[in-house]
């Protein structure tokens, strides 16, 4: 099963990955890294073992954030590799961990590269962030007696589906993992019906909901300084979108403009690389644009003027950005993708609207939503209607952001289970 499953890896880099690989890096500039997804290039660790933690992107690196501070405090000596799939996930790590932590990518995982990675990177353990199962390295990572955690793990039902096709293989891998972390009962419940063993799965919670909210005193106006934003202007955020979803964005907008005339959209689509593809959709459309990235040098908006939609080009600001926000719109849910992060903006009291598709996030969607921290909207009407409503009732604004702030603060704890997990299951590699 192991040749199979390499077999389909390596059709799948030829047919699929390389070729969307080279397209993206010649239109939108995107780095091939070929080296290192080949496993060369060694960490800067002097030859010592190492704690490995794997997040694909943004998302992951963040909610690694608290685990990986409090690994520097328990195990201060032990240096710490953070491996991620994508760039932007690659800067989120180098920015926020440098002292803390060395980044590499991720490797392909072919056997012959993932002995490779697992030898130069020598790992004590390895802790993968949201159940990523990648059989050829959990397979080389056990073989040198280092022992496998899936931390803050989740099962999505398109993921769910997709596992019990091959569930027979799947047993094989899980019995790598020496412990999992799971985030909800139900992810609990899936992962053991996928074969991982009872007695090795534990609930911990999501760890997100103990992500500590840094924002800085004063924060929103030095947001509203660096937007460009007058005073008595209002902002809605919608965050992570996707293709299909800007449309109904831009729809909803044009409609909350009739009787909010000052109104900013700060548009972020959910890879940064797509600004260029909004801005051809605004550009026909007929709206004005401005990037993040070219702000502050424009003047700011006048109330009086429909303001231009502010486009986030950058990477590692949207959680921050939430702070400024009157309303945010989580994506990635208006269209079948399993949605985004709810929780980063409900952490600064702010009311969510998020689609139906949100099969990625089910254990938080559903908490703000029975809490009356977010509404849920099923289309461009449904959504400009909400807006619309949230903008002209300040209280209700704030009762709903109070709501989301305080469901979160009662579902902590998910970290400090977790670190306690990996004192119990992963620490007696370290030293050997």
């Amino acid at each position: 099963m192991y040749a199979l499953y390499t077999t389909v890896v390596l059709l799948g880099l030829v047919v699929l990955y390389v070729p969307l690989a080279v397209v993206r890096r010649l239109t939108r500039g995107v780095p091939l890294n070929v080296r290192a997804r080949l496993g060369y290039g060694a960490p800067d660790t002097n030859g010592r073992r190492t704690g490995w933690l794997h997040a694909v992107s943004v998302g992951e690196a963040i909610a690694a954030t608290p685990l990986i501070e409090g690994l520097r405090r328990v195990y201060p000596e032990l240096p710490l590799v953070v491996t991620t799939v994508t760039s932007t996930g690659a800067q989120i790590v180098r920015e926020r961990f440098a002292g803390l932590a060395t980044h590499r990518f991720f490797p392909l995982d072919l056997p012959w590269v993932a002995r490779r990675v697992s030898a130069s990177i020598n790992p004590v353990f390895l802790i993968c962030m949201e159940t990523e199962l990648w059989p050829n390295t959990l397979r080389a990572v056990a073989a040198r007696g280092a022992p496998v955690m899936i931390a803050n793990g989740r099962i999505s039902d398109r993921s769910y589906r997709r596992y019990r096709l091959i569930r027979g293989f799947l047993r094989g891998v899980l019995a790598q993992v020496r412990v999992f972390a799971m985030q909800s009962d139900e992810d609990a419940r899936r992962i053991i019906a996928l074969g991982a063993p009872p007695e090795r799965v534990v609930v911990t919670g999501n760890v997100k909901t103990d992500a500590a909210v840094v924002d800085t005193a004063g924060a929103v106006d030095l947001w509203r300084r660096l937007l460009g934003l007058a005073a008595p202007q209002r902002v809605w955020i919608a965050g992570s979108t996707h293709p299909g979803e800007e449309d109904m964005v831009l729809e909803a907008y044009r409609a909350a403009l009739v009787d909010f005339p000052d109104l900013v959209l700060v548009l972020a689509p959910r890879h940064p690389e797509r600004a260029a593809d909004v801005f051809a959709l605004l550009d026909r459309r007929g709206w004005r644009a401005v990037r993040r990235s070219e702000l502050p040098s424009r003047a700011p908006h006048p109330p009086t003027a429909v303001p231009p939609v502010i486009v986030l080009d950058t990477v590692g600001e949207l959680a921050t950005l939430y702070a400024v926000a009157d309303v945010v719109f989580v994506g990635g849910s208006l269209v079948p993708l399993g949605g985004h992060n709810v929780l980063e903006a409900a952490q600064r009291r702010k009311p969510v609207l998020v689609g139906p598709h949100t099969g990625n996030f089910r254990e938080s969607a559903s908490l703000l939503e029975s809490a009356g921290a977010a509404l849920v909207v099923r289309d461009a009407a449904d959504l400009g209607h909400d807006l619309r409503r949230l903008l002209a009732d300040p209280d209700l604004r704030a009762k709903m952001g109070d709501a989301g702030f305080e469901a979160l603060a009662s579902r902590h704890g998910a970290v400090r289970e977790t670190l306690d997990l990996i004192g119990r299951y992963l620490q007696p590699g370290i030293g050997a």
